[in-house]
């Protein structure tokens, strides 16, 4: 008896205890380990040697007189400068840029047109020719302005709300992946020589809309309804044959038609006008002088440019002002120390000491290290020396090429 009333007790005392207990909870945290953190970060820093920082030889600033202050210059109206992000787009964004200028100078619009739209088609004729050419046209990110007529042309042109080739929460244009994505395939269809071009086509596109979006194909603008050529003919309605491009250059007789031999111009456009370098220079002044913005493109990796002092100048040590003529150019052009670099465009200038500063909308990084975001200011010189293409209305055009 007194066994079992022992027994039944031990047995309650361990129910109770038992049934007594809280009932534990779970979460998920994030695994965090303090120590083996800290010691792969010291391990890493003892691992890794620290790489000299690469020196640039650049013309020291320093007491220089720079117009600096955009309020200094005669401006046209543009839409405020905008990031290229990690791309190879200065082409379409400067080109852009200038035709929303037109149109806002010709018809009192002020439009933000979207440049992905037109480098998503730019990629896509890109490796249409590539087949064509069975691999033997170049695919890269660069072009030239008049890519953006083309592809105006072709496939029209939507406003950058419509179109802005972002995906949802990414903070800037990055065309990386992207790039090296369809790079790698047309890379495998060489290979293969599977040289469809529905199929390569198809495959592009599939790429570019993971990356970028499916273009659209109807939008709307101020209550109505466009497919992108009807907003081009509408809306944005510019001649695309008024405007001409220019080069300066003695490999080819002057006052003709020549390609701008550059591997931009991918599709070997011989649709530059070659005039002297005299003539090249007043064409831009003219333009300016009478209320014309000008899109031009060039050589941006000089001693006299600068991204923190955001200039652009020939130092005296590079070659004296007087002697930048058309030889000295062609000089730099011969032996690829001035290359075609980038895209820009003119939207205001003044006269300074008897020379035109020129303010320039850049959508490059270098021109977000100073204090005005998207500008730099171009000395007359060094457009003069290292600037090779521009495009202008033909207004100013016509007095040059007579």
């Amino acid at each position: 008896m007194k066994k079992y009333t022992f027994g039944l007790l031990f047995l309650l005392l361990i129910s109770s205890y038992v049934y007594s207990q809280s009932k534990n909870k779970g979460k998920y945290i994030e695994y965090k380990n303090n120590f083996l953190e800290k010691t792969i970060k010291d391990l890493n820093a003892f691992n890794t040697k620290e790489k000299a920082k690469k020196k640039t030889y650049k013309m020291n600033f320093d007491g220089i007189d720079i117009p600096n202050s955009i309020k200094e210059y005669k401006t046209f109206w543009h839409n405020a400068p905008i990031s290229q992000g990690i791309t190879g787009m200065c082409w379409d964004f400067s080109t852009t840029s200038y035709f929303e200028s037109e149109i806002y100078r010709i018809h009192g619009k002020k439009i933000k047109l979207s440049e992905v739209h037109t480098a998503y088609w730019e990629y896509v004729e890109k490796a249409r020719e590539y087949v064509r050419t069975r691999g033997k046209s170049l695919f890269a990110e660069g072009s030239e302005g008049e890519a953006v007529k083309r592809n105006w042309l072709k496939h029209g042109v939507v406003t950058e709300e419509a179109y802005n080739g972002l995906l949802p929460g990414q903070p800037n244009h990055d065309h990386r992946k992207l790039y090296n994505e369809m790079k790698t395939y047309l890379n495998s269809v060489k290979e293969s020589n599977a040289w469809n071009e529905k199929t390569v086509l198809e495959t592009i596109k599939s790429i570019l809309n993971h990356y970028l979006g499916t273009p659209p194909k109807k939008f709307k603008y101020e209550g109505k309804i466009y497919t992108p050529k009807e907003f081009f003919k509408k809306v944005v309605n510019l001649n695309m044959d008024d405007y001409v491009e220019f080069v300066s250059t003695i490999k080819y007789p002057f006052y003709q038609k020549v390609e701008f031999d550059v591997p931009d111009n991918w599709w070997h456009s011989k649709n530059y006008y070659n005039i002297p370098l005299n003539k090249f220079i007043s064409g831009i002044k003219k333009a300016v002088r009478n209320g014309y913005s000008v899109a031009i493109g060039g050589d941006v990796t000089e001693a006299g440019y600068s991204s923190s002092a955001e200039a652009a100048i020939v130092p005296s040590f590079d070659i004296p002002a007087e002697y930048i003529n058309q030889y000295s150019r062609e000089f730099r052009i011969a032996n690829g120390t001035t290359a075609d670099d980038h895209g820009i465009h003119i939207v205001g200038f003044l006269e300074k000491d008897g020379k035109d500063w020129y303010l320039i909308k850049d959508s490059g990084s270098g021109s977000r290290n100073g204090k005005n975001k998207g500008y730099y200011f171009y000395q007359e010189d060094y457009v003069k020396l290292k600037m090779l293409s521009f495009m202008v209305h033909k207004d100013i055009a016509e007095t040059l090429i007579k």
